[in-house]
């Protein structure tokens, strides 16, 4: 491991370096989707719930073919291939995606850099600092 002397991540190529902050970045980017499918399944709950009081608005005035529409053929369908609904969306990703490149992650850090997240920040930190030093 590094001393304080040491430039991180010497022990490391440079190739080896760039390729775990790409591989970093990527996870970084992922977890950016994963709030863009949380909102997503918030809103389509929200959209539903608003849908839901149309159809018993439509219905209180007597419009039951379109509420009827609403609660046979739009409330109960999913959101991807009419069965899937945007909770099965976000489970999946989580479950299946997420945590697959998540385990690739900390399997190339434990392996290539003893477990130390981010080294190409630890190297520019480290250069920014001894720059303003005057070194």
């Amino acid at each position: 491991m590094a001393t304080d002397g040491d430039r991180p991540g010497d022990d490391l190529t440079e190739r080896e370096v760039d390729a775990l902050h790409e591989i970093e970045l990527g996870v970084e980017w992922l977890r950016r989707a994963h709030g863009k499918l949380v909102a997503f399944h918030h809103n389509t709950g929200h959209a539903m719930e608003h849908l839901a009081e149309a159809e018993q608005l439509l219905r209180e005035s007597g419009h039951d073919e379109f509420a009827d529409e609403i609660r046979d053929d739009h409330l109960p369908r999913g959101v991807v291939d009419e069965d899937r609904w945007s909770y099965d969306v976000l489970s999946s990703f989580e479950r299946d995606f997420m945590a697959d490149v998540s385990g690739l992650a900390d399997r190339a850090r434990t392996d290539l850099a003893d477990g130390r997240h981010h080294v190409a920040e630890r190297r520019q930190e480290q250069e920014w600092k001894r720059d303003a030093d005057g070194e």
